[in-house]
């Protein structure tokens, strides 16, 4: 049953934690009860995930106290805070790609035989069994890598399972996985509470928050700034803590399109040379200056695959074809693509999108190289002219210009790969999954950016599992179900429960 226990399983007492002499937590209180869901909210950047890593032992050195059960532990790994019950599901994955799903699953608690030796058979079967909980029918022993980023969360999930936690973290755990397996999720969540689990859940999605939780915490800048009952507040309450200002719904209000056609994709179809299977299937659609066109659709359904193939990510698999501006593109290369002007923001901004080493300046010069060297030599000033210019343009927010990406915020890394793509000057830019795992101001910055671009005539096409989003930024939407076209809908005369039906069809 779900549990009522007044005294909490888990509490934080005045928690602070710093770097480099900046305070990336400050006096934090907060009360974790078993079977119960907390949801813990803040803007990317607002101390969520720091909080997270001490309670799990990721970050073993901080100020403060943290007690499970009513007795002070402080955690040196993470493998310690996991044998007291203590579970989180990073929103960043943390597989290692070249490793099977099994050998991720059960890595650091693998099962011997007899002989000390790996029992793959049984770790093999135990592995397929957690993935068909979350309706995952997938071979066990194929590499991570294989597996599209929805895929890979979803075993993140399954590796959590195999722990008997007591406390589960759950990181952004719906940012990347369909609304069908979003749903999966929320069953496993709501037979944890009865089982007494205390679950914190880490999301963006008032929505889910709403549904899930039974409390909120609210982070900003590093500090609590209220906590209490879900069913004592309202979406926009929480937004206004979590900003510190009231942030309105970005709503695109008029269709800016011009009747120039900028794109046309005419029976365009993908089939790896390794599979039967089509990823993409004689789709077709045009799209004009000025224009926002929407792909909806579920995980698996075809929408990051047919970007890609326009973009010359698969060259020798890809049939049909592509005119930009009336001339025909090979899609053959990516060169050829950007030649063209086309640009790709691609779903995982870290692995595809970014080199996490590198400063603001130098991703953003990476697809544009010319622009910024004379005679084959980098000229560093005109880089940094380039970054700095496009740091203001976006409304960046890099403390030092110098700052690796990887140690900014999420929204902030989409914005550099977004004016990555810009400085090369696209007709058309291709987004997907451009919100994913940014905080709701960053959102709303993305959506008036979209609607920007747009108003300066580029063609713009965007890729997003969340229905609302999708609504909100289109001008017209287009469907895709088991890799085919199975509805295109203008924005005004369309319904989620309109999309939904056609995401839903079955195709022969």
């Amino acid at each position: 049953m779900e549990s009522n226990n007044s005294s909490p399983i888990l509490e934080i007492q005045s928690v602070s934690k710093h770097f480099s002499g900046v305070y990336a937590l400050k006096n934090i209180d907060m009360q974790i009860y078993p079977g119960e869901v907390t949801a813990l909210l803040g803007e990317n950047g607002a101390g969520k995930s720091t909080l997270m890593k001490i309670i799990s032992g990721v970050y073993p050195s901080y100020e403060g106290e943290v007690t499970l059960n009513g007795e002070t532990v402080h955690f040196q790994h993470p493998k310690e805070a996991a044998a007291s019950g203590i579970v989180i599901i990073h929103q960043e994955l943390s597989l290692i790609p070249y490793l099977t799903i099994t050998e991720n699953l059960f890595l650091g608690q693998e099962i011997t035989n007899k002989l000390g030796l790996l029992d793959y058979k049984r770790m093999n079967r135990k592995a397929k069994e957690l993935l068909l909980r979350l309706e995952l029918d997938i071979d066990p022993t194929c590499a991570v890598s294989e597996l599209r980023v929805g895929h890979q969360q979803l075993v993140e999930i399954a590796r959590a399972l195999l722990f008997n936690s007591r406390v589960l973290i759950m990181d952004e755990p719906t940012s990347a996985i369909s609304n069908h397996e979003v749903e999966l999720l929320f069953g496993i969540i709501k037979n944890l509470k009865k089982q007494g689990v205390a679950i914190v859940y880490i999301s963006h999605k008032m929505k889910e928050v709403f549904e899930l939780a039974d409390r909120y915490v609210v982070l900003r800048d590093g500090q609590n700034v209220g906590s209490g009952r879900m069913k004592e507040s309202t979406p926009d309450q929480l937004v206004k803590k979590m900003v510190g200002r009231q942030i309105s719904a970005s709503q695109k209000q008029t269709m800016v399109a011009t009747n120039q056609e900028v794109l046309r994709v005419e029976n365009l179809s993908l089939r790896l040379t390794t599979s039967a299977k089509f990823l993409v299937q004689d789709v077709s659609f045009r799209l004009m200056k000025g224009e926002v066109l929407g792909i909806s659709g579920l995980m698996g359904a075809g929408r990051t695959e047919l970007l890609e193939a326009i973009f010359g990510l698969h060259p020798g698999c890809t049939t049909g074809q592509v005119w930009v501006e009336g001339k025909a593109l090979k899609m053959d290369s990516v060169n050829h693509a950007i030649s063209a002007g086309i640009s790709l923001v691609p779903e995982d901004r870290k692995k595809q999108g970014l080199i996490l080493q590198m400063n603001v300046a130098q991703n953003t010069s990476l697809a544009n190289l010319k622009q910024v060297s004379r005679v084959g030599f980098l000229r560093k000033k005109a880089e940094d002219e380039l970054g700095e210019a496009y740091t203001k343009k976006l409304s960046t927010k890099v403390p030092d210009k110098h700052m690796e990406v990887q140690k900014l915020s999420g929204g902030n890394q989409q914005k550099v790969v977004i004016a990555k793509w810009l400085a090369t000057h696209p007709k058309i830019i291709l987004l997907d999954e451009p919100t994913r795992g940014i905080d709701i101001g960053a959102k709303t910055e993305i959506y008036s950016l979209i609607h920007e671009l747009a108003l300066q005539g580029m063609g713009v096409v965007v890729v997003s599992s969340e229905l609302p989003e999708i609504l909100a930024v289109s001008d017209r939407i287009m469907v895709l179900s088991n890799s085919k076209q199975t509805g295109m809908f203008l924005r005004a005369d369309v319904t989620e429960e309109n999309l939904l039906n056609a995401a839903l069809q079955e195709i022969d």
